[in-house]
């Protein structure tokens, strides 16, 4: 069930229980170490102890959690190169290619083998050499063991069966769930009750950029849109060279993703002095030499005052991972606090500030209203 900030239950799923726990700490699992999981990584190294104004990070404090609060207790992946390292050396294994921009220690992490199922797609099987027999009651113990609080899902696009697996887990442990990928979760009403009555947060789905193309492209509609502009179509064409841009080439990977980006980029669309809403197209093209780079091209068509026409095109190129990373920090200290305050089910403040397809969007004011109420800042918290 979702509700404005979850069910509020007041049953404390939070507490800190088990192994590894420490007061005031937010101990994060990883689904899929990837490039979006070596910048997160990376950036908690990074901004440990930063102060307010530092480059790219929006919150130094989040719900009262600082970014060296976050720790990383548990890692699975189904990659060979990667299972069994320390997470501190899994993030450089190939086929990552990520930026370098902060030294990691030994996280004492082992990255551990994981569920394969639909995880590996078509286009990537022959980058990887892939094995994961891994049920959910074993990922389950996993994060029991090591004091989990919060599981983040970064699993390939198109991976709906193998998120599944992670997010029974993660209710079987306790745990909150962060869906980072199109898989369809938290917009799931039965995934969606079974957090609620389970007493954990779950926020999804597919996270956005902190800036990324379907920030701006929304920006871009919206502001047409409430100057009068009739938007009649657009499109936004990617370019890339990772491993989520290479997955993308399996058509039915693809449609997963233009859904979840569409309706993050059009979300209110139509409802401006004469709108109708424009027709979208998303595509997507593997670049190799591009390495972690995206190149975005967004083009948007309109009708103005006295039916003249507007035409805008616009080209951003931005580092991919680290630009979701920024988020991910934000969204894992939010769902630590709704852990905090015994908050169950989908929790649509940082599902509406954070995912291109949240399950209730949300406008700006009842997104800050929402976060102050779970932060404790004031505020209403409605259920």
């Amino acid at each position: 069930m979702s509700g404005t900030t979850g069910t509020d239950t007041g049953t404390g799923a939070g507490a800190d229980t088990g192994t590894g726990n420490a007061p005031g700490t937010v101990n994060v699992g990883i689904v899929g170490v990837g490039n979006c999981a070596s910048s997160l990584v990376q950036g908690v190294e990074f901004y440990r102890g930063a102060p307010a104004g530092t480059a790219g990070l929006r919150h130094p404090v989040c719900a009262g959690y600082a970014v060296g609060d976050v720790r990383f207790t548990a890692a699975f992946d189904v990659d060979t190169g990667k299972t069994g390292r320390d997470l501190s050396e899994a993030i450089w294994a190939a086929p990552n290619n990520a930026r370098a921009f902060a030294d990691v220690p030994y996280l004492d992490v082992p990255v551990t083998e994981g569920a394969l199922g639909d995880g590996v797609g078509r286009s990537a099987s022959g980058r990887l050499e892939a094995r994961g027999a891994a049920s959910a009651e074993d990922v389950a113990e996993r994060l029991r063991a090591s004091g989990t609080h919060v599981l983040v899902n970064f699993l390939p696009v198109g991976s709906q069966s193998a998120s599944e697996l992670y997010a029974r887990a993660a209710l079987l442990a306790g745990c909150a769930f962060v869906n980072c990928m199109p898989a369809v979760i938290a917009r799931s009403a039965p995934w969606a009750r079974a957090f609620a009555e389970a007493g954990l947060p779950l926020a999804g789905d597919d996270l956005k950029s902190q800036f990324g193309a379907t920030l701006v492209h929304r920006a871009l509609l919206e502001v047409l849109e409430r100057n009068g502009v009739a938007l009649h179509s657009t499109y936004q064409l990617l370019g890339g060279g990772n491993m989520d841009f290479l997955n993308l080439q399996d058509p039915e990977r693809m449609a997963s993703k233009k859904a979840t980006k569409t309706q993050g980029a059009t979300a209110g669309s139509g409802s401006g002095p004469g709108a109708r809403g424009p027709r979208m197209h998303v595509g997507a093209d593997f670049i190799p030499f591009l390495g972690d780079r995206k190149v975005a091209f967004i083009r948007v068509q309109g009708e103005a005052f006295g039916g003249t026409p507007v035409e805008v095109d616009l080209r951003m190129e931005v580092d991919d991972s680290p630009s979701a990373a920024g988020n991910v920090l934000d969204a894992v200290r939010w769902m630590r606090a709704a852990m905090d305050r015994g908050i169950g089910g989908v929790v649509d403040p940082v599902s509406a500030e954070l995912m291109k397809a949240a399950p209730v969007p949300l406008d700006d004011e009842a997104v800050a209203a929402g976060l102050r109420g779970l932060s404790g800042d004031g505020g209403a918290a409605a259920g």
